[in-house]
């Protein structure tokens, strides 16, 4: 974040209520501190389909965004789990939010991946939907997809799967709501992801 006034660059933003405030200068100025909404979970169980459908259910009471688009270059360095991805999507969010409208953004990601960043402190709640699917049915829906996606390898397989199982059964803080898409249409799911953004607004 870059002071309007002194030009300082904080690696750690600090917010005071609504406003932003420069540590180097003191500089206050008002900042909208709305809610994100993290659509996760597992790879297979639906996440970026849903993405595609959720602007139609949601009109202009978010901005719906998919995470992949910048799983790019230096963003994909594994230090700091995955530090620079998630401290630039979380930035990114943030500056969408200074538009008077919160974030749904889609993609993998487990909440201390985002609460003990930072740039947490720029929004007022991160809440986490995960969707998850039973585990026969999320490995088909992995070894089906395109030769590209790279899903040919059993133990990245046995990583997701386990990553399945770890969603499902661990409570994180904040908790994670989850869905199950094993056997649900997409059309059912996208509907009650956008009901559960639409009851936190």
């Amino acid at each position: 974040m870059i002071c309007v006034a002194c030009g300082d660059w904080a690696d750690a933003p600090r917010v005071d209520g609504a406003v932003l405030v420069c540590d180097a200068c003191g500089h206050r100025e008002p900042f909208h501190r709305l809610p994100m909404f993290a659509l996760t979970g597992p790879s297979g169980t639906g996440k970026s389909t849903v993405c595609r459908g959720l602007t139609a259910h949601l009109g202009d009471r978010a901005v719906v965004l998919e995470q992949d688009v910048l799983w790019i270059g230096a963003l994909r360095d594994p230090e700091d789990d995955f530090g620079a991805f998630r401290q630039t999507w979380l930035r990114m969010a943030a500056m969408v939010n200074q538009n008077g409208r919160p974030t749904v953004l889609c993609g993998t990601v487990a909440p201390p991946q985002f609460e003990h960043r930072p740039e947490r402190a720029l929004f007022a709640e991160i809440h986490y939907l995960a969707l998850v699917a039973e585990d026969d049915v999320l490995a088909a829906r992995l070894r089906a997809r395109p030769a590209w996606r790279g899903w040919d390898d059993e133990q990245r397989i046995a990583d997701m799967l386990a990553f399945n199982t770890w969603v499902r059964t661990t409570a994180t803080n904040p908790p994670m709501t989850l869905l199950d898409t094993t056997s649900a249409p997409v059309e059912e799911t996208t509907r009650a992801v956008a009901e559960w953004v639409l009851a936190r607004l």
